[in-house]
């Protein structure tokens, strides 16, 4: 048996991957549940909160839905930046990591990195703003809650997307050179 198949680590990040995998889906599909329910119950929720002293009407209702969905959607491409790390580690497992479609892989999870960092900067103005509007509010179970201001571009992020990028094409040479060393044999 090649040993690549019996490496734990390899298997340790398989199972940790799946895990994470399996989380985020699950998050999404309660996130997903939230949703109609937010627009089903909006009257509810204005009239809750302006019993608790927010003063924003239907407009706190659609901000709540906009980061729902924005959740959501981040939390789908999560997962979809796991589900390529995984079948990379899966490559790897098979002793074959070089391949194109795996350059590809990586050219996506930096696409992914890069809108997940851009994307990140209006809704945590948004978010900044629901706080703001709900920070008097007594009784919601906020009044311990303090969020920053720093909504921005990460480093960590930025450096992230780089080297996913790099990587791609690292791993489009190599296959290209694998190709090219396979095409003289």
């Amino acid at each position: 048996m090649d040993t690549h198949k019996r490496d734990p680590l390899l298997t340790a990040a398989q199972l940790l991957l799946y895990f994470f995998i399996g989380v985020l889906c699950f998050a999404v599909v309660m996130v997903g549940i939230g949703i109609p329910a937010a627009v089903i119950f909006q009257d509810r929720i204005v009239a809750e909160a302006a019993a608790h002293g927010v003063t924003a009407g239907p407009e706190l209702v659609g901000a709540i839905l906009v980061l729902l969905v924005a959740t959501a959607a981040f939390l789908a491409l999560a997962a979809y930046f796991l589900i390529l790390l995984l079948r990379i580690v899966d490559s790897v497992k098979q002793g074959d990591p070089f391949v194109a479609i795996n350059a590809e892989r990586l050219s996506h999870m930096g696409w992914v990195a890069l809108v997940g960092q851009l994307a990140a900067i209006p809704l945590g103005g948004m978010i900044l703003w629901i706080a703001d509007v709900t920070k008097d509010a007594k009784g919601l179970g906020m009044e311990g809650l303090h969020l920053r201001g720093d909504v921005g571009i990460d480093g960590s992020g930025i450096l992230l997307v780089l080297i996913l990028f790099i990587l791609a094409r690292v791993f489009r040479k190599g296959a290209e050179m694998r190709e090219e060393l396979e095409g003289t044999v």
